[in-house]
Formats: structure tokens, C-alpha cells, sequence
């Protein structure tokens, strides 16, 4: 999806994140989105290696058999009141 990501296209996203957020704002803006993603980071880094090393793994419980499905019967076409002919 970004690979024909360029220089030129960098710079009209920067432009237009500048117009719509204004240079003030600019700042905090960048500060709070590398603070989420370092969160986002930690997790998924703290949560896959914990949560594999922590919980147990219970043994599957036994499942009751299912009964087999019936057959259909087929259906047959449906015919509406313009469709037959009186002769």
C-alpha cells in the first residue's frame, strides 16, 4: 500500500497535517503519537510473551457428537398467477 511512498508525497501529507493542525499544535500532536505508539510497542512486546508464560493451558473439554443433518427435499419452482395461461 506505501510502497510508492515518495519524498514529494511526504512533504504534501507534512503541508497539509501543518494547515490542519497549525504549528502550534504541531508539537503535542508528535509528542502524543510516539507516546502510542511506545505503548503500543510495550504491549504487544509485554503481552505476547506473558500471556504465552502465565496462563495454563486447560485441556479441551469433550465435545458432544452431532446428530447428522437431515436431508432437503429439493424445491420445486414456483410458478406466479402471469405466468400460466388459461387456454
Amino acid at each position: 500500500m506505501l510502497q510508492n511512498l515518495t519524498g514529494w508525497h511526504a512533504l504534501v501529507i507534512l503541508a497539509i497535517v501543518l494547515l490542519v493542525f497549525g504549528s502550534s499544535k504541531l508539537p503535542a500532536l508528535a509528542k502524543s503519537v510516539g507516546q502510542s505508539v511506545r505503548i503500543l510497542k510495550d504491549e504487544t512486546h509485554d503481552g505476547s510473551s506473558s500471556a504465552a508464560a502465565d496462563a495454563p493451558v486447560a485441556p479441551a473439554a469433550p465435545v458432544a457428537p452431532v446428530a447428522p443433518v437431515a436431508p432437503v427435499a429439493p424445491v420445486a419452482p414456483v410458478t406466479s398467477v402471469a405466468d400460466r395461461r388459461v387456454p
